[in-house]
């Protein structure tokens, strides 16, 4: 079995930057002191390698950049900026992040799709994103979902999957999931990103809710079939959380690689949930 080599800091290229961090939002909800100061703490932490970047809303902007003049961080902050404002508000947000470029260094912006993702939406969205920074669209799932997919792919932003939230119909199927993946994978160069109840690596029951999660396992594992022609849904339905650990180290540098090419992030609330369930796995 090979092994693949230390990422950052020791971290298996599998898991380098894997985690983005929505403490801000549901089901989170930090207040954004609390959320800047763990934020910063995990930076520091032996496993700092698998955070990526520190997700806010446009609408949050001022009270982020207050927080940051009081904590002074050695280097910019790298962030996601998620569009809670319309996309006519995405150039005055961009505008300020660029104001503050001492505290804030944008790697990427995210929003979600109107329900018809059309050509001119999509061009509007590179027009107002500059160049250098990724753009992380949305589709909605629904009817003609995949052929939304499909434009966001084509006009060179990265799609994005709800894999949950506060209400069943937020919990896509293994098959809306396994259809996700055929799409991206079978375009040449495509990465998404996933959000939500990604808290744990296996697939699992909510004991107080009943919803079934998607495991962030589950889909590292799953990317790694779409693209070796494996099996997926299975991959997506499996709660056997040794076989999938078992693969997923099975994985050779160059497939681990060509697996996070794909499936580039993912957001979770809690950055110590992620890491435990990799530690307690032998992942990490």
């Amino acid at each position: 079995m090979e092994l693949t080599p230390p990422g950052p800091r020791g971290i298996p290229p599998l898991f380098a930057r894997l985690v983005d961090d929505s403490a801000l939002f549901p089901p989170g909800d930090a207040a954004m002191p609390e959320a800047l100061r763990a934020h910063f703490a995990s930076r520091e932490s032996e496993h700092a390698g698998v955070l990526g970047v520190f997700l806010c809303q446009a609408s949050r902007l001022p009270e982020l950049i207050t927080e940051l003049i009081k904590i002074k961080p050695k280097q910019p902050l790298p962030f996601s900026l998620i569009i809670d404002t319309g996309l006519g508000g995405v150039p005055k947000a961009i505008s300020i992040v660029e104001s503050r470029s001492e505290l804030l260094a944008l790697r990427m912006v995210e929003m979600p799709a109107p329900s018809d993702v059309d050509e001119v939406w999509l061009e509007r969205v590179s027009e107002f994103v500059p160049e250098d920074v990724i753009r992380v669209v949305e589709p909605r799932r629904g009817v003609g979902w995949l052929d939304g997919v499909r434009k966001v792919i084509e006009h060179g932003s990265w799609p994005k999957i709800r894999c949950g939230g506060q209400a069943g119909e937020n919990f896509p199927s293994v098959d809306e999931v396994a259809d996700f993946l055929a799409v991206v994978s079978g375009s040449t160069g495509a990465s998404f990103k996933a959000t939500n109840s990604l808290h744990r690596a296996v697939r699992h029951a909510d004991p107080d809710t009943g919803f079934v999660h998607h495991g962030f396992l589950n889909l590292l594992v799953a990317s790694a079939r779409s693209l070796s022609g494996g099996d997926v849904r299975g991959a997506l339905e499996s709660t056997d959380a040794e076989a999938l650990a078992d693969e997923a180290r099975a994985l050779s540098e160059q497939a681990a690689k060509a697996v996070r090419a794909l499936f580039a992030s993912y957001a979770a609330a809690s950055f110590e949930q992620p890491v435990a369930d990799m530690g307690e796995l032998g992942l990490l």
